[in-house]
C-alpha cells in the first residue's frame, strides 16, 4: 500500500525514468482489468510492469488483475498478494541456483546453512519477558516460524518453485495479485516531462504496488496489526531475512521487531546497511507498514509515501533488494546516446523550475 505524504513535494531523479532499450528479458505481465479502468489508466499499469521487465530476466509471467476504484481516505493504492510457504530450506537452495551477481553470492553466503534461521522479536503471547512485551528475545527454538518461508507466488516463479493457485483480492480467479490504485486523487498518466502541480504519478504508484506483488513484503507487518499471538503465527518473508538492528546483528539473527530501534537492509549478514537503507518501523511507530523502505529518505520507489508532483523512480536500493530475494537483476545498461541525456537534463530543468514556482 502507498499512502499520501502530508509534506510538500520533493524533487526526484528524472534520468532514473529512462528505460533500457534492446534489452533481453523474459519477465512479463498478463493483466486482467476491472470493469470501469480507464484506457489512460490500463496504459499506465502496462508502462509500469515494463519499468520491472525491464530490470529483471527471469523467465516468469505475473498474472495480476489491476485497475481503479475508490479507496479509503488518504490511500492511493493497494496490493493483495498470493503467497506460498515454503521451507527454508528449500527456499535457500533455490537462492544458490539461482546466484547470478556479486549481492546474490554475498546475500546467500550470509544466511545460515542449517534448516532453520533465529530471529528477534517481540510483542508476542509467549514471549519470556511477559505475554505480549515489547522487550525483543531471541526465537530460535527451530519451530514453525524459524524454518518456514512465506513469499508472494510471483516471487516463487521467479525462482522455478511450485506456487499455491489462489485468488485474492479484486481476481475473479487464480491470479498473484490484485492491485488497485484510488480514484479520488488527480493523477498525471505521463512522467515522461515530470508530474504536474496537484497530481500524483500514476505510473510510479503502480510501479510500487507491482514491486509488492514481486515479493517486497514483512512479515512484521501482522506483527504490526496485529500482536500478541504467539511466534509461530508471525512467518518470514523473503526480505525478512535482510531485515537486522543492531541488536539483532550482536545475536547473530534477523529482526522481525516492531519497535523505536533502526532496522536496516543488509545482504552482509547483517555487518553494514547496504547504501545506508531503512526500513519502516511500523504503523504503530513511524506510522509506515514494515513492508516499505524508511519514508522520508528517497531511498526508492518501495517508499512508503508520496507526494502530489512526485515524480517515482526505481533505485539501486529496490534492484538490490529483489535481486537477493531472487530475481534476476539485468545488467547495467551502457551510457545512452547524447540526445537522451540532452532530454533527460530538459526534463530535470523543467521539473526544478516547477518546485520553484510552487515556493
Amino acid at each position: 500500500m502507498i499512502s499520501v505524504s502530508k509534506v510538500l513535494p520533493r524533487a526526484a531523479a528524472v534520468g532514473a525514468l529512462l528505460s533500457a532499450s534492446g534489452v533481453a528479458h523474459a519477465l512479463t505481465f498478463d493483466f486482467t482489468f476491472l470493469g470501469g479502468t480507464t484506457a489512460q489508466a490500463q496504459q499506465g499499469f502496462i508502462d509500469a510492469g515494463a519499468r520491472w521487465s525491464t530490470q529483471f530476466s527471469d523467465n516468469a509471467t505475473i498474472n495480476l488483475t489491476v485497475g481503479q476504484q475508490l479507496l479509503a481516505t488518504g490511500v492511493l493504492a493497494q496490493t493483495a498478494s498470493a503467497t506460498t510457504q515454503v521451507a527454508y530450506s528449500t527456499y535457500r537452495a533455490a537462492l544458490v541456483n539461482d546466484m547470478t551477481t556479486a549481492n546474490d553470492t554475498s546475500a546467500v553466503a550470509a544466511l545460515p546453512a542449517a534448516s532453520s534461521f533465529g530471529l528477534l522479536i517481540n510483542l508476542t503471547s509467549d514471549n519470556p519477558n511477559g505475554a505480549g512485551s515489547a522487550v525483543p528475545y531471541v526465537d530460535n527454538n527451530s519451530s514453525a516460524n524459524n524454518n518456514t518461508i512465506q513469499l508472494s507466488n510471483a516471487n516463487g516463479k521467479a525462482l522455478g518453485l511450485a506456487v499455491t493457485p489462489q485468488v485474492v483480492g479484486r481476481c475473479n480467479t487464480f491470479c498473484d495479485g490484485s492491485v488497485v490504485v484510488t480514484t479520488s486523487f488527480n493523477w498525471d498518466f505521463n512522467p515522461n516531462d515530470g508530474v504536474a502541480f496537484g497530481f500524483f504519478d500514476f505510473v510510479g504508484v503502480a510501479t510500487h504496488e507491482i514491486g509488492h506483488a514481486l515479493g517486497f513484503l514483512s512479515g512484521v507487518d501482522l506483527l504490526d496489526r496485529v500482536p500478541g499471538l504467539a511466534s509461530n503465527a508471525y512467518t518470514v518473508a523473503p526480505l525478512d531475512l535482510f531485515r537486522y538492528s543492531a541488536q539483532s546483528f550482536a545475536s547473530g539473527v534477523t529482526d522481525l521487531t516492531v519497535d523505536s530501534r533502526s532496522k536496516y537492509f543488509s545482504i552482509d549478514g547483517g555487518a553494514t546497511a547496504y547504501r545506508g537503507a531503512t526500513f519502516s518501523l511500523g504503523l504503530r511507530v513511524d506510522g509506515a507498514q514494515p513492508s516499505h523502505w524508511r519514508d522520508r529518505l528517497r531511498l526508492g520507489i518501495m517508499d512508503p509515501t508520496a507526494d502530489a508532483a512526485e515524480l517515482l523512480a526505481i533505485t539501486d536500493n529496490d534492484k538490490t533488494a529483489f535481486d537477493v530475494i531472487g530475481w534476476n537483476q539485468v545488467a547495467a545498461v551502457p551510457e545512452p546516446h547524447s540526445w537522451a541525456l540532452y532530454a533527460a537534463g530538459l526534463a530535470a530543468i523543467r521539473w526544478r523550475w516547477r518546485t520553484r514556482r510552487r515556493g
